[in-house]
């Protein structure tokens, strides 16, 4: 039993638990594809179709993301990154950054364990990230050859002085007393989503659930006018000009055959 109010609604998407909280005011999205909980494209898929329901429900005053078992999130399915299979897949999980501007809507991350990658990405977009004292954070990307392009834009917004590129250039992970240090994190508690909630109840629940979304639109109109300006950008040179280099497609590839990349210089 999640946070939310046990006697609402909830249905299993491939990969996704969505449950309906506190009265139809809250949507629970839970990442459910333990110990990993994989951004692969089904799931992706299924987060945005979550996000287009949330879209037709006027009541709703926060969507909360967390990860079903220890961890939030490892990232995006290494596979889905190949070479032949990354431009439908980073498409799509683009889209579903687009389609959370559009729903204009406040977003809570409740993270436990790891949160990596595209995980990252997704919890870092949210207006208010809680998260474990156990838990750790990363852009491992350029690990593999590669970088992050959500986090890319995301992260200089939230992270404070140079440490967006520390994170993006290095891969490091941080753990949670740094990434609060940092702005990266807003809180820490022992049970996030449980801490989401509260903060919800206090802070969001009595509101307009109309005044907030155009709340969202006003705090955000920079912020989300330069997100959608720039990802179409970003993924172009992603797609078009990093991909079609050899330490690429030798950075997944390497990950896949559990050895270390041997990058050209």
């Amino acid at each position: 039993m999640s946070a939310a109010t046990s006697k609402d609604p909830s249905r299993r998407e491939p990969r996704l638990s969505v449950e309906s909280g506190e009265e139809g005011r809250v949507l629970w999205l839970r990442l459910d594809a333990p110990p990993g909980n994989l951004l692969d494209r089904a799931m992706v898929l299924a987060l945005r179709r979550a996000v287009g329901d949330a879209a037709t429900r006027p009541a709703l005053r926060a969507l909360v993301l967390s990860g079903a078992g220890a961890n939030f999130s490892y990232g995006a399915s290494i596979q889905d990154h190949l070479p032949e299979k990354v431009a439908p897949f980073l498409e799509e999980f683009h889209a579903l950054f687009r389609d959370l501007v559009a729903l204009s809507l406040p977003c809570v991350a409740a993270v436990r364990g790891r949160c990596l990658g595209g995980g990252l990405e997704l919890a870092a977009f949210c207006q208010r990230f809680v998260a474990a004292p156990d838990a750790e954070f990363g852009q491992p990307e350029i690990e593999l050859g590669v970088f992050a392009p959500v986090a890319s834009l995301v992260l200089p917004w939230r992270l404070r002085g140079g440490a967006s590129d520390d994170l993006l250039l290095t891969g490091r992970r941080v753990a949670a007393g740094e990434a609060l240090a940092l702005g990266l994190v807003d809180a820490l508690a022992d049970d996030p989503e449980a801490a989401a909630l509260a903060w919800i109840r206090t802070h969001l629940l009595a509101k307009s659930a109309t005044a907030l979304r155009f709340a969202v639109q006003a705090a955000r109109a920079h912020f989300h006018a330069a997100l959608l300006a720039q990802l179409d950008a970003v993924e172009r040179l992603y797609l078009d000009q990093l991909m079609r280099t050899p330490d690429a497609s030798e950075g997944v590839h390497a990950f896949l055959e559990k050895r270390k990349p041997k990058f050209g210089n």
